[in-house]
């Protein structure tokens, strides 16, 4: 059974178990674009992955999308979003098609 979270939450894909609780989380892929925009976060967006996701597609809720997307530079998706620092983030459109949203 697979648990009742938005298309915009990490847990999206998660199972449930038959006893009701909540599997082991299973990622949400963010595959790299070729038109993916490299971006240098702001200071207003320091540890603030959730205003910087507000900003970009509307929605607050999509705060993890950059850490899935820079697995290889963010590994904290709080902490590690700081000021300087460069992430690739996903074009709207792209994001829209890959979580059916």
């Amino acid at each position: 059974m697979v648990a009742t979270y938005a298309k915009t939450s990490p847990w999206n894909k998660t199972t449930v178990t038959e006893s009701g609780e909540l599997g082991i989380l299973e990622i949400v892929p963010i595959p790299a674009e070729d038109d993916d925009i490299l971006y240098e976060v702001e200071p207003q967006y320091n540890h603030r992955p959730d205003l910087l996701a507000y900003d970009l597609y509307g929605t607050p809720k999509l705060w993890w999308v950059f850490a899935q997307r820079n697995m290889d530079i963010v590994k904290d998706p709080v902490f590690d979003i700081k000021s300087g620092l460069k992430i690739f983030l996903p074009k709207q459109s792209n994001l829209k098609d890959e979580l059916g949203l």
